[in-house]
């Protein structure tokens, strides 16, 4: 076991090319998006935790602390050696690391969940709290957006929109612990993605001003895992003065709409699976779930 801190580029290497066995014999990846960012910009309490067996490295485990005690974790295995109990030393270094630095309770995200990785859980004393449902639909929908009176639609305008859109999505998502509470720093980020684009992000405007959004984003083809280009719905929010107007929808139906004429032939989204109002939304649309991650929490004694 060796512990990267701070973590340095050549670590990062490893770790990819453990998450692509990885993903190449489960077909889906072990680490989200939030782990690959984090370790191209590394910050002071990043820690990463890294298996071998001799020379060869079989596991990888990125830690991140966030505020009020909180901490997330990814771990990915080779799938050689995913009998060797790495995972298991992977996160018991990592929980102590946490400890450390004051976290109270540690969340382990599991993409692709299933009774593999619930006993793998509950085997470490985490149980389960939060599911995210990825849900696919073909494209086109048979359906045109139908914008709530007084509701005009225009692109994301970097540099005059961010303030009023940070205030819609933290409004919008304040209970949820990943999309809320998010800063200008956090939307920069965002912006400085490679797969950033303006005219997939759709604002609703109305006589007060940012109504809602649909922000977009595409993936192009992946052979073997993902043989057509995937546009996803990257975040949709409604502000809470607005519910119940069908905006929602009508947001959902143009961000598809706008998916498939950049020539995504499916979408997708995430969703939690207990917002049953969303949830109901989109299989009205024809979404399917395609795929269940789950996070198991874990406080510390």
């Amino acid at each position: 076991m060796r512990t990267r801190h701070p973590v340095a580029d050549v670590d990062v290497e490893v770790v990819r090319a453990l998450a692509e066995a990885a993903a190449t014999a489960d077909g889906h990846p072990s680490l989200g998006d939030s782990v690959w960012r984090d370790l191209h910009e590394p910050g002071d309490d990043t820690g990463l935790f890294l298996a071998f067996d001799g020379d060869e490295p079989i596991g990888a485990l990125h830690a991140m602390p966030r505020p009020a005690g909180l901490a997330t974790v990814g771990v990915v295995v080779h799938p050689d050696h995913r009998v060797a109990g790495a995972g298991a030393a992977l996160l018991e270094a990592a929980v102590e690391f946490l400890a450390d630095l004051g976290a109270r309770h540690v969340v382990l995200w599991a993409f692709g969940a299933d009774e593999r990785s619930d006993a793998f859980a509950a085997a470490e004393g985490f149980a389960p709290e939060r599911e995210l449902w990825e849900m696919r639909v073909p494209l086109p929908v048979d359906e045109q957006p139908a914008w709530p009176s007084g509701i005009a639609t225009r692109p994301f305008v970097p540099g005059q929109d961010d303030a009023e859109w940070l205030a819609v999505n933290n409004r919008a998502f304040a209970n949820d612990p990943d999309q809320g509470g998010w800063t200008e720093a956090d939307l920069r980020q965002r912006e400085a993605e490679a797969w950033f684009d303006p005219a997939g992000f759709l604002v609703a405007i109305d006589d007060r001003g940012m109504a809602g959004f649909c922000w977009t984003k595409t993936h192009p083809p992946a052979p073997p895992l993902e043989p057509v280009a995937l546009g996803e719905i990257y975040v949709i929010g409604v502000d809470p003065d607005r519910q119940g107007t069908g905006l929602g929808r009508a947001l959902v139906v143009g961000g598809l709409t706008s998916l498939q004429a950049r020539g995504n032939p499916v979408g997708m989204l995430f969703v939690d699976g207990s917002n049953t109002p969303a949830t109901t939304l989109y299989r009205a649309l024809g979404f399917d779930v395609t795929r269940v991650d789950r996070a198991y929490g874990r406080d510390f004694a």
